[in-house]
């Protein structure tokens, strides 16, 4: 594996630990009726590679999947990720 794989790999990793935590962060002040984490917040961290981890946290907190912005982008920024991934790993 080169470095440029080991880089990118540790940075989805990151970021997506970040924006799970994020998600379900968000979904909790929400129960409690307590201030949020504005979407674009969610969203950036999401667009910075971190799309794997809102995914899962959609998913595992059943978070934000009813909004159309979220339910469309972040899966689409999820292909994103792995399109980006598929092309550092070819040109390695």
């Amino acid at each position: 594996m080169t470095e440029q794989v080991y880089l990118l790999l540790v940075w989805f990793g990151v970021l997506s630990a970040f924006t799970l935590l994020l998600f379900g962060w968000d979904k909790g002040m929400a129960k409690l009726g307590r201030r949020r984490i504005p979407e674009a917040s969610l969203l950036f961290a999401c667009l910075a590679g971190g799309a794997a981890g809102g995914l899962a946290g959609m998913y595992l907190f059943r978070h934000k999947i009813r909004k159309p912005k979220f339910y469309l982008t972040v899966p689409l920024l999820f292909l994103l990720d792995a399109a980006i991934f598929a092309v550092v790993l070819i040109r390695s």
